[in-house]
Order: C-alpha cells, then structure tokens, then sequence
C-alpha cells in the first residue's frame, strides 16, 4: 500500500495497532489525530529528548485526542512503537499520565522499559514488521536540528595587578605591546601577570 503522506500513514498505523490496546481491555479513544510535530516540551534536547506527546481531548474544540511524532524520528519500527505509546495515553486519558496503569497498558501492548521513555519489545517488533508491510513505506525523511556554532573566542584578558595598591584590570595582550596601564591611584605601571588569561569579549 501506498500513502500519500506522512499523516496518512500514521493514521492508518493508529487503525492497524488498534487491536492491539482492544485486546488489552483499553480501547483507542473514539477520535485521534495523528501527525508529523515537534512536541511542546524537549523537542530538541540533546538528553531526555521527547519524541511522541498526546494531547488530551479535553484539550481539543471538537474532542479528539492529538498525537505528535516528532520529525526527528526516521526508523518506521521505532516510530510505531511512539505511536502505539501515545495511543496509550489517549486510551487511558490524561489524568493517568505515567503511573502504574499506563505501565500495566504499555508492558500488555508489548512496550517495555521506563514508562517515560518506553521502548519495543522483541515480540511486538516481529509483529510491528508485520503491521509495516501492510503500511508500506513511510513517505517521511528525518530532520536534523541545524546547531548553531558558538562564536569562536578571539579574545584573552592578562590580569594586571599595582604592585603598590593592588588595583586591577584586565587588559588584551594586543593593548599590552603598546604599553601597560598605569594605576590611577599611584601613578605606576600595572604588572602584568603571564598564565593569567581569562576570556574577554572584543578588542574594541
């Protein structure tokens, strides 16, 4: 089979892992929406990422439950597993959260680890293989987050010390080869220290 977008794909992936939650005594919740989103909280993180959220239908105008997959995710097995987590929570409601009956409704679909961050078991990947050739290709291509560089530092500050009053600055090396700054208490030239960098910002 062959769909036309990523929305349609996981909306019929919604349809083809509903028996799996009906066999577990929680059907999926009478109406979802399913798509391609960053969701709201971590959607970047480079730890704890979140890759799947449910937004309940309490929230929505019309009632329907909300589901996004985050555009990060480019492995169709772990993508169903996000979605089969996700119908978890439209199953159960929002209330729930991750406590013990999310845990007892994902372990009986086949998820297994952490409730927060739950994973594929080996029996639910060999039948999610099977669900992916009745869905055929996901017509999706992963996004990548494009960092930003940091600025490079172009700049150190030797601290410079009075040798009479103790008075400091801090000074760039380039305005040391000029000369050195003279306390404006004693008159003197600071003394300089070598090995004493600190980062600055620009010259100017």
């Amino acid at each position: 089979m062959t769909h036309p977008t990523r929305e349609a794909w996981l909306t019929a992936a919604v349809a083809a892992l509903a028996p799996r939650l009906a066999d577990a005594g929680k059907p999926v919740a009478a109406r979802v929406r399913i798509a391609m989103g960053f969701p709201s909280v971590r959607p970047l993180a480079a730890t704890r990422r979140s890759i799947g959220e449910c937004w309940a239908s309490e929230a929505s105008a019309d009632g329907t439950a909300e589901i996004l997959i985050s555009p990060l995710l480019i492995d169709p097995v772990e993508i169903l597993g996000v979605v089969l987590h996700e119908l978890c929570h439209a199953a159960l409601g929002h209330k729930v959260g991750h406590r013990a009956p999310f845990k007892r409704l994902a372990a009986a679909v086949g998820l297994e680890g952490k409730a927060t961050a739950t994973v594929v078991g080996a029996d639910l990947r060999g039948r999610l293989l099977v669900v992916l050739e009745e869905l055929g290709p996901l017509p999706h291509a992963a996004l990548s987050p494009l960092m930003k560089e940091k600025k490079k530092q172009t700049t150190r500050q030797l601290k410079c010390e009075c040798p009479a009053c103790g008075y400091l600055a801090r000074v760039a090396r380039k305005w040391l080869d000029v000369g050195a700054p003279i306390c404006p208490t004693d008159g003197v030239a600071l003394v300089c220290a070598e090995g004493q960098e600190e980062e600055g910002g620009d010259d100017a």
